[in-house]
């Protein structure tokens, strides 16, 4: 009997990085199965606060959204959207479709400018945090930001799929491993062997909890640790200028070993993404050669005005209003419902119903009652860790928490 290891074909398999085929065998029954319950791919009409419309059967209905991941309800802010209309109408434009190093709106310039300043950065702006994140990593694997030496690139084995989906374009040009969620051991011991390493991890993980940013940089003072991170969850919540779970904890500069990735939609209200850096040389790098930067477009306007509302907004006294009442919502909730995340001051909170039909089947059961939460099961996290996801935002009321605390609770005791 032959022996496939051995096969040419086989010897020139590169080490696999990505199984979608898997993904798809176990994961489409489910998302379909969510589907026809009405809890995923919904169209709806926004209403006011955190309330939407939805269609079922022909008749709309109005249920209160635990989904959308604004975390400070400032997607919906008059000042952000008369942002967005303004620059529209002041420009006459919409958007300009040539590649960033050609051309770009004077406007987008004046963004990064404030936003370079509200953070303490060099901030460069991209669509999408998923285009940041493809454009950065290739350059970190190059060894242009280590030194000229090709690091070894390690990811957080929870490290979002933006992030994730690119280890095979990494693995190219160098060395790629994945540890255990917030291994620190692991990394220590990396450190150690390797001359340049680069962390690759969320700041606050999508679903619930968090990278340790003083451990990590006290690995960076004692290895030369080079952090990549992405606080797309993370900004705006923390810091007296909303720069994020981990901005907030880095000192005055970010230095040349630290690299933040966060969103313009989430907390910040906007749309779009961002990378703050934390070098002349660095900014010049990602300006010249991240293939989102060179070879795409760059936010419309209606993004642009919406974002610099929006970090105006960031620097008067309504961030910490907002920062303040998210805290008091958060332990409201905490108050009604028992959680791995209880206590934390994240706004994530994650419900374990071990099975996907039992998920899908609860998220149904809380929909029915007027609350619409995230039905979570593989990919988006383990086999057997399938749940329900809630968002909790500055803007839903206490009743409409205590609201849904109740039908979370009946729902684990009918299933309990």
């Amino acid at each position: 009997m032959s022996d496939d290891r051995h096969s040419p074909t086989a010897a020139a398999m590169p080490r696999p990085y990505r199984n979608t085929l898997s993904v798809i065998n176990f994961a489409d029954r489910n998302l379909a199965a969510a589907e026809r319950e009405g809890l995923m791919a919904l169209y709806v009409k926004p209403d006011k606060n955190r309330s939407v419309f939805w269609s079922a059967a022909s008749e709309d209905r109005q249920v209160t959204d635990f989904v959308r991941c604004s975390y400070l309800g400032l997607d919906n802010h008059p000042q952000i959207l008369e942002g967005a209309i303004e620059a529209v109408r002041r420009h006459n434009a919409l958007h300009w479709s040539c590649a960033r190093t050609r051309l770009n709106f004077s406007m987008l310039g004046e963004l990064e400018d404030a936003l370079s300043d509200l953070f303490v950065a060099r901030v460069i702006t991209y669509t999408t945090v998923l285009a940041a994140n493809m454009g950065a990593l290739p350059l970190l694997a190059s060894g242009h930001l280590t030194e000229n030496k090709r690091p070894t690139i390690v990811f957080d084995r929870l490290a979002h799929a933006t992030l994730a989906f690119h280890k095979p374009v990494v693995a190219n040009e160098t060395r790629v491993e994945t540890i255990a969620h917030n291994d620190l051991n692991a990394l220590e011991d990396i450190c150690r062997r390797n001359d340049r390493v680069v962390y690759v991890c969320d700041g606050v993980y999508s679903m619930g909890g968090s990278a340790p940013i003083g451990d990590l940089l006290a690995l960076q003072d004692r290895y030369g640790l080079f952090l990549y991170i992405d606080d797309a969850h993370g900004i705006s919540l923390f810091g007296t200028s909303g720069e994020g779970f981990v901005r907030s904890q880095v000192g005055r500069s970010l230095g040349e070993r630290t690299i933040i990735a966060a969103s313009l939609g989430k907390g910040f209200g906007a749309s779009g993404g961002l990378l703050m850096l934390g070098t002349l040389r660095q900014e010049e790098l990602f300006r010249r050669f991240s293939i989102a930067y060179a070879f795409s477009a760059s936010l419309n306007l209606a993004a642009i005005g919406a974002a610099m509302a929006s970090q105006a907004l960031h620097r008067t006294e309504e961030l910490k209003l907002r920062q303040d009442a998210l805290g008091q919502r958060i332990i409201a909730f905490d108050g009604k419902v028992a959680s791995e995340q209880a206590g934390s001051t994240l706004p994530i909170r994650t419900i374990e119903f071990g099975g996907e039909r039992s998920a899908i089947h609860a998220a149904r059961r809380i929909l029915n009652k007027g609350f619409f939460t995230s039905a979570i099961f593989f990919p988006t996290v383990a086999k057997g860790k399938a749940g329900l996801r809630i968002c909790l935002t500055a803007s839903h009321s206490i009743e409409e928490i205590e609201g849904l605390a109740h039908g979370i609770s009946e729902v684990l005791d009918e299933a309990g």
